[in-house]
């Protein structure tokens, strides 16, 4: 399965080209199937260079052997292996099954032990302002449209610029491997700053370019921003395998419907995704009603708003009506519990929107308004605010809040082809989580206690796209010590800013 997996990945007829290093890390058992192949793309095999390999060992060898006591893979059937090990080659998962299995058919060049340790997928952040931990606890304990206008937004005209993004993302990155998070859907300014970044730190994301109807840190305007957002698109895409450069339409009250809709014409001539706030907070619904003369979800569907993948945030009032027309334009709808609960928001109807065929997801928002990156916090807060609010101890289990962060967050986004769950044919982002912690002991049901007991503090070890970015807690992408005094540094400046302007 190995062979077959590897070979459509690249395509037959690259055969040739891939002939030697084929060979080289084939056991005898499987040379014959592999020779056979490589014959129909009219290579033909060098058997003194495939010999003295094949006489060494008669497994398959691999980049990487991932052991875990348990292997929650998070498939369609939900499957926990338990003693088990994923073999990855190139980036991609090759093979998933028992340890015994898994050793007895590959080695590796780097074996990951798994004594005390849960494997599962990388955590799935769907919405996020990466950059904004720069401006964590600046201004706390407000209600929304306050919090954006009488403190963000003029934060961000003053402070903001690719230093303040680069230092903000590079902070942000560090937290969201150290939890766990592999994957994050961002909203910010210079996205170019951000794609940077998000390479550098080995991570995988879709940026977005922000558009906003007002001066923003890196733009004059709505037809600014798409002008810049689709240059970023163009300079990005297909660039970086782990990184979709997307649109950012900030909300239906920042930008008028011809803004929006221009901002779709723009995604559609890229085939680039969106992502945008909907329907977060009782003032959006009412300010749409009385704009648009519709509320939030109803209005961008009028103007084909969600003909092309669309990423929404929030979600927090949608009404009935609204429901089935989030579920049949397939828009991935990304909850962000702390966040609403902080800014008083509301409670989404999440377990309604599931029942009908939507696709959800889970998100932090950005460290602003959070106050940080936990994916595992955004899962607990999840589950016991659907159980309060339905007054329901059954409401989104733990199964269901786990899938949210791992395979339906990869679905809402867009990439549950690719990654989320630990299967063969998927990129490799994958987690390791210690279970030895006294908060594991003892531990009955694995997923549950992912849920209610894990915390970002548990998390191990971090592969993305089959690199080891984190391993025994130790970032291996990030200098930590340097982004710790390049954002204390720029903090430093901030709040002097803020002093001296609260003073005048």
């Amino acid at each position: 399965m190995a062979f077959d997996l590897r070979l459509s990945r690249r395509g037959i007829l690259d055969a040739p080209i891939l002939c030697q290093n084929k060979l080289m890390k084939t056991g005898t058992k499987r040379l014959a199937i592999l020779a056979a192949l490589l014959a129909l793309a009219g290579c033909a095999p060098d058997t003194n260079s495939a010999a003295e390999p094949a006489a060494e060992s008669a497994e398959d060898l691999v980049d990487l052997i991932i052991d875990g006591r348990y292997i929650v893979t998070m498939d369609a059937s939900n499957s926990i292996i338990e003693n088990g090990a994923v073999a990855v080659d190139d980036g991609v998962i090759i093979a998933v099954g028992s340890r015994d299995e898994i050793h007895e058919t590959y080695s590796a060049t780097e074996m990951l032990g798994g004594d005390n340790r849960i494997v599962l997928p990388g955590l799935v952040n769907g919405h996020s302002h990466a950059a904004m931990t720069i401006l964590r606890g600046v201004a706390d304990d407000l209600a929304l449209m306050d919090w954006l206008n009488n403190y963000i937004f003029p934060a961000e005209v003053e402070f903001v610029d690719a230093e303040f993004v680069r230092i903000g993302t590079e902070l942000a990155c560090w937290e969201m491997i150290r939890g766990g998070t592999t994957t994050f859907v961002d909203m910010y300014y210079y996205p170019d700053t951000i794609a940077d970044v998000v390479d550098g730190c080995g991570m995988r994301a879709l940026i977005s370019s922000t558009v906003i109807g007002q001066r923003s840190p890196d733009a004059e305007g709505a037809d600014d921003s798409i002008t810049k957002g689709s240059g970023f698109i163009e300079r990005w895409q297909g660039r970086n395998s782990r990184i979709t450069p997307i649109f950012g339409p900030h909300a239906n009250y920042t930008l008028d419907a011809k803004q929006l809709a221009a901002t779709r014409q723009a995604a559609r001539q890229f085939d680039a995704p969106i992502s945008i706030h909907v329907s977060e907070s009782p003032f959006e619904v009412q300010y749409s009603k009385d704009t648009f003369g519709a509320t939030s979800i109803e209005m961008l569907d009028s103007i084909g708003f969600f003909e092309g993948p669309t990423i929404a945030a929030h979600v927090v009032w949608p009404t009935e009506a609204e429901i089935p027309i989030l579920a049949e334009r397939k828009v991935g709808v990304i909850h962000n519990p702390t966040s609403n609960m902080k800014l008083a928001s509301g409670v989404s109807p999440v377990t309604d929107m599931l029942a009908a065929g939507v696709r959800v997801g889970l998100g932090t928002d950005g460290a602003a308004s959070n106050n940080d990156l936990d994916m595992w916090e955004e899962m607990r807060l999840a589950a016991f605010l659907q159980k309060i609010e339905e007054m329901d101890p059954q409401a989104l289990p733990a199964t269901s809040v786990l899938r949210m962060a791992t395979a339906g967050g990869a679905t809402a986004i867009g990439l549950g082809e690719s990654v989320g769950s630990i299967e063969p044919g998927k990129r490799a982002d994958i987690i390791q989580v210690g279970f030895d912690d006294v908060h594991h002991v003892p531990t009955y049901d694995v997923m549950s206690h992912l849920v209610y007991v894990t915390d970002e503090q548990d998390v191990d070890t971090v592969i993305i796209d089959g690199k080891l970015v984190m391993r025994d807690r130790e970032l291996l992408t990030i200098d930590t010590v340097r982004v710790a005094a390049e954002a204390n540094a720029l903090a430093t400046q901030i709040k002097s800013a803020l002093t001296q302007r609260n003073r005048e």
